[in-house]
């Protein structure tokens, strides 16, 4: 990020950033600049949603049943998280349905399925990619995915909010940035170009094979998202009482 933030301004050097550098980062560490300040948007380019997996020993069969269990059983449930993004979803959950659950940290999140599989934690805030096969393939449960609406990647998964948690949006993404000061007509090309590939069926079909649903927003609407999803992770981060680092 640093040095995109100090390349020059033509549109040759661009910044491919994840909710955890842009919206985060801010939250739960020093950084050396502005986030906002350093960067000019481009276009939102991909949508993650996370999904509640549950471990099939665990006797929940809904989050309607997780949330009581839960309640009456205050630090019981497990929740492993191998990145920032996933450990937040964990705790916006606990912040908005009144719960607690001991978070337990891994240095990745495949980690987390694995000891997920073993029986060794509750459950898991995962990525699609991650967290479906084994919930198609009846190994872990799928509660519900954390993104406003159903995803189109797992209709079938209830959302958060339709389970009881009004309001409840998470996701992770992927977002292009340019230099601050690239001149306008620039900014716009790249966001053309990115457009006509994430409208490209191949590329689109690779996405959603993937467990990644394309987004193409204008670099407007990109600004907006950002300063809006910075105040709501600094927010999370708040609420859980995490130490910035």
């Amino acid at each position: 990020m640093e040095t995109v933030a100090r390349a020059t301004a033509d549109g040759y050097t661009l910044l491919s950033a994840s909710v955890g550098l842009v919206a985060t980062a801010t939250a739960l560490r020093k950084v050396p600049f502005d986030t906002n300040a350093a960067f000019d948007p481009v276009l939102r380019m991909t949508a993650q949603p996370y999904i509640v997996v549950v471990n099939p020993a665990v006797a929940i069969h809904s989050m309607q049943e997780l949330i009581a269990y839960a309640k009456a059983n205050p630090a019981k449930l497990t929740f492993g998280a191998g990145s920032t993004s996933s450990r937040a979803a964990g705790e916006l959950m606990k912040t908005m349905a009144g719960i607690d659950m001991l978070h337990v940290p891994y240095r990745s999140n495949p980690l987390v399925v694995t000891d997920l599989l073993g029986g060794q934690i509750s459950l898991f805030f995962g990525d699609v990619s991650t967290s479906l096969p084994p919930v198609r393939g009846g190994q872990l449960k799928g509660f519900a995915v954390s993104s406003l609406k159903r995803s189109p990647l797992a209709p079938d998964l209830t959302s958060l909010d339709e389970a009881g948690l009004k309001g409840y949006d998470l996701t992770a993404w992927f977002a292009a940035f340019a230099p601050a000061r690239t001149p306008k007509p620039i900014v716009d090309r790249l966001n053309a170009a990115f457009r006509e590939a994430l409208a490209d069926n191949d590329v689109s079909a690779k996405l959603n094979a993937a467990g990644i649903e394309p987004v193409a927003s204008s670099p407007e609407e990109l600004k907006d998202f950002v300063i809006s999803e910075t105040k709501k992770w600094a927010k999370i981060v708040a609420d859980a009482k995490i130490e910035p680092e």
